[in-house]
């Protein structure tokens, strides 16, 4: 595949995006369609959303003359996923929907795409020792690995910049997998997503009115896309991981250093919503970013920066790793940082119940010093 066709993917994508966007921002404000700030927000501001409309148009036209590198019809299978949740994504930040809800439109999303034998993962080559894998084990695997990391990644979503930086550090990496293993369609989408991520961002760091969120209407679609990808890095021929610079039976442990971002804090938030009886689709401010923000006094802009930046230096040291070690050696690397970053956040309690005390205690310590200042 000559270099050039990357090149016009990513830079079409970044210019489609990058001009639309103000067209979207000015609709959405014309419509009164904007985010409203709630007691779990970190925007102070009513803030135009939709920005996700922007990818899943984008990805579209991508799709039709992405279908010449398809070896399965792969193309295919993804737009009416892509489409149904672009559907419950936009109607998500319109009326708002029940989590289950989402769920049901991500299940039948996914259909699509394992449904398709160039997504089927036939073996885990010697991961933990396990070789051939039933068929009916790959449907419930395959299933699982998407729900969980299209979650994950809506998730994430929280502040300015983080589920972007963090999107395009990963599709970074998958591209690179995909050009090594000679997929080039699935290193065309990852560029031309990564085209579009570029371009928001700049809208979504903005600090005039030219500011927009990408909402559950990009979340789902870039989490899905990410989804797709990972499954496909899984689902490689033995043939192809000769190419990349780390031992066979590793694959499954880079696959997780990759989404460890998202991974790690939505196993931590759902661990303790449940801990506390609630459902794990409450909504509270316990996730990672929310303490780097609110404990550790960061903007948007370095908290995300900081966590886009762990995930990139985690992905590089098990890379690193993986080319010489064992399963063993990277499942402990993997379980020690695990703990480590559990136990730092663990500090951390952000539930409303304890905002709202720290809240309160701070505006009597105010008025306390009022009545002592105008005494004096």
């Amino acid at each position: 595949m000559p270099f050039y066709y990357s090149i016009l993917f990513f830079a079409g994508a970044y210019l489609l995006t990058f001009l639309t966007i103000p067209k979207i921002i000015g609709l959405v404000e014309y419509k009164k369609l904007m985010d409203e700030p709630n007691k779990r927000s970190s925007h102070i501001k009513r803030t135009p959303t939709l920005g996700g409309v922007a990818f899943f148009y984008t990805l579209i036209f991508a799709l039709f003359f992405l279908r010449v590198w398809c070896d399965h019809d792969e193309a295919i299978y993804v737009i009416p996923g892509l489409t149904i949740l672009f559907i419950i994504g936009l109607k998500d930040d319109l009326v708002v929907l029940s989590p289950y809800t989402k769920l049901i439109a991500q299940v039948i999303a996914i259909t699509f795409i394992i449904s398709n034998e160039s997504f089927t993962i036939h073996s885990l080559n010697g991961f933990f020792g396990i070789d051939e894998i039933p068929i009916y084990v790959y449907y419930l695997m395959a299933g699982f690995i998407m729900l969980t990391i299209i979650n994950a990644y809506n998730l994430i979503d929280g502040i300015d910049g983080l589920a972007a930086i963090v999107g395009i550090v990963i599709l970074i990496i998958y591209a690179t997998i995909f050009y090594m293993t000679k997929e080039y369609f699935f290193l065309l989408i990852s560029l031309t997503l990564n085209g579009c991520l570029i371009a928001f961002l700049k809208f979504n760091l903005s600090s005039t009115s030219e500011k927009i969120f990408m909402g559950d209407t990009g979340s789902l679609i870039v989490g899905f896309v990410i989804s797709i990808l990972t499954l496909k890095f899984l689902a490689l021929t033995p043939e192809k991981y000769d190419d990349l610079p780390f031992l066979i039976e590793n694959i499954p442990l880079i696959a997780i250093s990759i989404l460890i971002v998202p991974l790690f804090d939505t196993a931590r938030v759902f661990t303790i919503r449940v801990a506390n009886k609630r459902s794990p689709f409450s909504a509270d401010r316990n996730h990672t970013h929310h303490i780097l923000i609110d404990y550790f006094k960061m903007s948007h802009r370095k908290a995300s920066l900081i966590i886009g930046g762990f995930n990139l230096v985690f992905v590089y040291l098990i890379i690193i790793l993986g080319s010489a070690s064992y399963n063993f050696w990277l499942v402990t690397v993997l379980v020690i940082t695990v703990i480590i970053l559990g136990y730092f956040f663990y500090r951390y309690d952000y539930s409303f119940a304890n905002v709202k005390r720290k809240i309160l205690f701070r505006k009597k310590v105010d008025k306390i010093k009022k009545k002592v200042k105008r005494k004096k």
